[in-house]
C-alpha cells in the first residue's frame, strides 16, 4: 500500500491592504483545508497584503504589518499541526522581494523569494519588487525582534530551497515562473522534489482560462510530481479581477480545483495523492531519469513532519483525475465582470447602482451584468454564504432581509434612467422600459430638453450665436457641439440622481454611476469627453462590441429576456442628431467610418501584434482581402490611426473599468501610449501609399499577364 499524502489549495478573495479581512481568510482556509484533513496547506501570491498594492509596497508599514499577521498565524491554534506556506512581501538587505514563507507549528521554515517577476500586460511587478537571481543559494535572513521572541528563532533560511519532510520533498515557483521558459519546476522535477506549488495572482481575461491550466498539466507531464496552484480571485482594488481555478494536478492530470467565478471569499480544493504514484511515474521515463542524475541539488530544509503519518489516510482512495471544463466566453462575461462589480459594490461603502439606459446594446450589457451579479447573490445566499448575506443586508439597509429573487433586489439596489431628448426615438425608450420591467430595476424616464436648451440659451447670451445640426444648416463643429452637450448633460443629471435617489426612496446612502462605453468605441474614440463614459465603474469598458451583442444573445436564452431581441436587432446609434420623419438616420458605423469588427480586426493588430499604421496597412491587404480594396483599406487604416491620435486623450481620464480585452487601450496601466500625437501621421501615412503604388502596379502587372493570357487563349482556338 502506498503512502498518501492530503494536500490543499484554496482560491482568496483579498483585498489590498485589508490586513484584518487578509488574515481572518487566510486562517479560514487552513482551517477548512484541516477539516477536509490536509496536512499541507498552500495559498495565493501576497494574500498577506493582497496583490494590488502598488506603490504601497515601497512602505515599511506594508512590510511591517506583514510581519505582524505573520505573527498572529505563527501563534494560531489553527495552524498547528499542519505544514502552512503564504505569500507576502520581504525585505533583505534593503531589497523587497515577494515571497512564500513556509512555517510548522510556530518554527519558521524557509523564505523563498520569487525568481522570475512578471512585467507585461496589467503586471509592473519590478517596480516593487526585485528577482532573486542567485539560484541554488541561500542566505540567512535575521528576524524582527518580535518574530525571535514569538518563535525562539534568531533567524530563517532565505533563498533558492525545498522542504524536505520525513516523506517528501516540496519546492516552489511563484507565478510568473511558470509561465517562464526556463520555468522552475524544470529543475524541481529533476532533483527528484515530489510537491511544487505556486501561489499566484493570474488575472481575468477573456479566453484566457485554459492557459494557465496546461501550463500547470504539462508542468507535470513530462517529469511528474504533483502542483499544487493557488490562485487569488476577485477585485482587491483594481481595474483587474482574479481569476480564480486554483487546482491540483498529478502527472499530467487534474485531480481537483477550486470554481472560476464565486463570490465565495474563501474555497479550498483538497486531494489524496500517493507519493508512489509519483515515484513510479518518474522512473518510467528514463530519458527524464539520466537528466535528474546529472542535475544539481537544491539545498533542503529538513522539517521534523510527515505528510503522511496520519494511518487513517493510508485508507483514503487516491482523488481520481478529471477533464477540466470551460466557461465560454459568453458564460465569462456574465461571471467574471459580475463578480467584480459585487466587490466593488460591497467594499465602496455605497448601496447600489445607477446607469443611464438608452436601450442599446452597451448600456443594456451593462443592466444584465448587475442582474446577474444579483442572480449570483441570491444563489450565494441559498447556499448558506454568511459573508454575502452579511454584505447583502449592509447594502440595501436591512439586518433581517434575505434576497431569493434576483429581480426584487435588483429593485432594491439598481436604478435605471432613460434620458429622452427631441432626437430620442419612441422605439428605444420602449426598449429600455421593457429591460428593466424583465430585470427589475427601479426605472425611470425623464427629458433632458430643457436642460440642454438651458445651457444652449447661456451660449447665445454670452455670443449672441445659435448654434445648428448639420441638417439645419450648420457646421460639422456646431453639429458635434450639439450633440456632446446633450450627452454632458446626462452625465450631470445621473450624478445627480444617483446622490439622491435613494434619499427620494426613504434609504440612506448613494449609488455608484455606471458607465457603458465598450472597448471598440474607446479605441476610436467615439464617445464624448465627460459625458455617460465617465462614470465610477465600467462593468464593459473591457469588452468588444462583436462580445457584447454574443453576451447579451446569451442571455436572451438563459434568462429568457425577449426585450433583448428588439435591442440585438437595431442598429447602435448614439440618437444625438434629430430624427427625420420620426426615423433614425445616425447610426454609429457610419459616423465612426469603421465596423465594429474593423475596429476590433485594428486593435488587434495595434496591441496584440504591436503594428504601427503601416505594418497595419502591410497585415490587413490579406486579412481584408475580398472585401475590401487595397485603396480602401489603406484610407480605413489612415483614418483610424488619425482618429484615434485626435481622441487617445480621452483614455487618460476613461472609467475605471474590469480588463477582459487583449486589445484594451485603457491608459491606466495596460496601454501605456502618449495621449498627445502629431495626428498627421507624415512619414508612417507616407510609407502606406508608398506600398499602395507598389501594390497597385503588381495588380496592373498581373491584369496585363492575365490578359495576355486570355488574348494567346482565344488564338490557339480560332485556328
Amino acid at each position: 500500500m502506498g503512502r498518501k499524502v492530503v494536500v490543499a489549495v484554496c482560491c482568496l478573495n483579498q483585498w489590498a491592504l485589508d490586513f484584518d479581512g487578509n488574515l481572518s481568510r487566510i486562517i479560514a482556509s487552513i482551517q477548512e483545508a484541516k477539516v477536509q484533513g490536509a496536512s499541507y496547506r498552500t495559498g495565493p501570491e501576497l494574500e498577506v497584503t493582497g496583490y494590488s498594492c502598488e506603490d504601497h509596497f515601497y512602505e515599511a508599514d506594508t512590510l511591517l504589518h506583514s510581519w505582524e499577521v505573520l505573527a498572529e498565524l505563527l501563534a494560531s491554534p489553527v495552524c498547528k499541526n499542519i505544514l502552512v506556506d503564504v505569500g507576502m512581501p520581504v525585505m533583505h538587505k534593503s531589497v523587497t522581494y515577494n515571497c512564500r514563507v513556509s512555517f510548522f507549528n510556530g518554527k519558521l521554515l524557509l523564505i523563498r523569494p520569487k525568481l522570475r517577476l512578471c512585467d507585461d500586460g496589467n503586471y509592473r511587478e519590478s517596480r516593487w519588487f526585485t528577482a532573486w537571481t542567485k539560484i541554488y543559494q541561500t542566505e540567512d535572513y535575521i528576524l524582527p525582534e518580535f518574530i525571535r521572541e514569538l518563535t525562539g528563532q534568531k533567524s530563517v533560511v532565505f533563498g533558492d530551497a525545498v522542504l524536505e519532510t520525513l516523506d517528501t520533498t516540496i519546492g516552489f515557483e511563484i507565478c510568473e515562473e511558470l509561465w517562464n521558459p526556463y520555468s522552475t519546476h524544470i529543475s524541481l522535477g529533476l532533483d527528484g522534489i515530489e510537491f511544487i506549488v505556486n501561489g499566484s495572482g493570474s488575472y481575468f481575461e477573456l479566453r484566457k482560462a485554459n492557459v494557465a491550466v496546461d501550463l500547470v498539466l504539462n508542468a507535470t507531464k513530462k517529469s511528474g510530481g504533483c502542483y499544487l496552484y493557488s490562485n487569488l480571485r476577485g477585485c482587491d482594488g483594481q481595474r483587474i479581477m482574479f481569476n480564480g481555478g486554483s487546482c491540483i494536478a498529478l502527472n499530467g492530470e487534474a485531480i481537483a480545483r477550486t470554481r472560476q467565478f464565486s463570490l465565495e471569499e474563501v474555497e479550498v480544493a483538497v486531494a489524496t495523492v500517493d507519493l508512489d504514484d509519483i515515484k513510479t511515474y518518474r522512473n518510467l521515463v528514463r530519458s527524464r531519469n539520466t537528466a535528474a542524475a546529472q542535475n544539481p541539488s537544491y539545498r533542503r530544509i529538513p522539517v521534523d513532519f510527515s505528510l503522511s503519518e496520519s494511518s487513517c489516510y493510508a485508507m483514503r482512495a487516491s482523488t481520481t483525475p478529471f477533464k477540466w471544463q470551460y466557461h465560454s466566453p459568453e458564460e465569462e462575461i456574465a461571471y467574471g465582470p459580475a463578480g467584480w462589480l459585487w466587490d466593488y459594490l460591497r467594499r465602496s461603502g455605497q448601496g447600489g447602482f445607477f446607469l443611464p439606459l438608452s436601450g442599446g446594446v452597451d448600456s443594456s450589457s451593462s443592466a444584465v451584468l448587475v442582474y446577474s451579479m444579483c442572480r449570483m447573490v441570491v444563489t450565494s445566499v441559498q447556499n448558506g454564504d454568511s459573508h454575502v448575506i452579511d454584505d447583502v443586508r449592509r447594502i440595501v439597509g436591512d439586518p433581517s432581509y434575505i434576497p431569493d429573487d434576483p429581480r426584487e433586489l435588483c429593485n432594491r439596489i439598481f436604478i435605471t434612467c432613460y434620458m429622452g431628448s427631441a432626437n430620442s426615438s419612441a422605439e428605444t425608450r420602449q426598449r429600455a422600459k421593457d429591460l428593466s420591467d424583465q430585470i427589475g430595476s427601479y426605472h425611470l424616464t425623464l427629458a433632458i430638453d430643457a436642460v440642454v436648451s438651458a445651457a444652449l440659451n447661456i451660449f447665445t447670451v454670452v455670443t449672441g450665436l445659435v448654434p445648428k445640426f448639420r441638417v439645419d444648416g450648420g457646421s460639422l463643429r456646431e453639429n458635434l457641439a450639439l450633440q456632446n452637450v446633450q450627452a454632458r448633460m446626462r452625465m450631470v443629471l445621473s450624478y445627480l440622481l444617483a446622490q439622491l435617489m435613494l434619499w427620494a426612496r426613504g434609504r440612506s446612502g448613494g449609488l455608484l454611476v455606471l458607465g457603458s462605453a465598450n472597448v471598440d468605441e474607446s479605441l476610436r474614440g467615439y464617445l464624448t469627453k465627460y459625458d455617460c463614459s465617465s462614470a465610477d465603474v465600467n462593468p464593459i469598458g473591457g469588452i468588444s462590441k462583436a462580445d457584447l451583442k454574443r453576451f447579451l444573445a446569451y442571455a436572451r436564452l438563459e434568462y429568457g429576456f425577449t426585450s433583448l431581441d428588439g435591442i440585438l436587432a437595431a442598429p447602435p446609434t448614439a440618437e444625438l442628431e434629430p430624427l427625420q420623419e420620426g426615423r433614425l438616420v445616425q447610426t454609429d458605423e457610419e459616423d465612426m467610418g469603421l465596423t465594429y469588427n474593423e475596429l476590433g480586426d485594428l486593435g488587434r493588430l495595434r496591441k496584440q501584434a504591436a503594428c504601427g499604421p503601416y505594418t497595419t496597412f502591410c497585415r490587413l491587404i490579406h486579412s481584408w482581402r475580398g472585401a475590401h480594396t487595397p485603396a480602401e483599406i489603406a484610407h480605413k487604416v489612415k483614418h483610424f490611426y488619425r482618429c484615434y491620435a485626435i481622441n487617445r486623450h480621452k483614455m487618460t481620464v476613461i472609467t475605471p473599468s474590469v480588463h477582459a480585452e487583449t486589445y484594451s487601450p485603457d491608459d491606466n496601466r495596460f496601454d501605456h501610449r502618449p495621449f498627445l500625437y502629431n495626428a498627421k501621421w507624415g512619414w508612417q501615412f507616407r510609407a502606406i501609399d508608398a506600398h499602395l503604388e507598389h501594390v497597385n502596379k503588381m495588380v496592373d502587372t498581373d491584369d496585363r499577364k492575365l490578359d495576355n493570357a486570355h488574348m494567346q487563349s482565344g488564338n490557339s482556338i480560332a485556328f
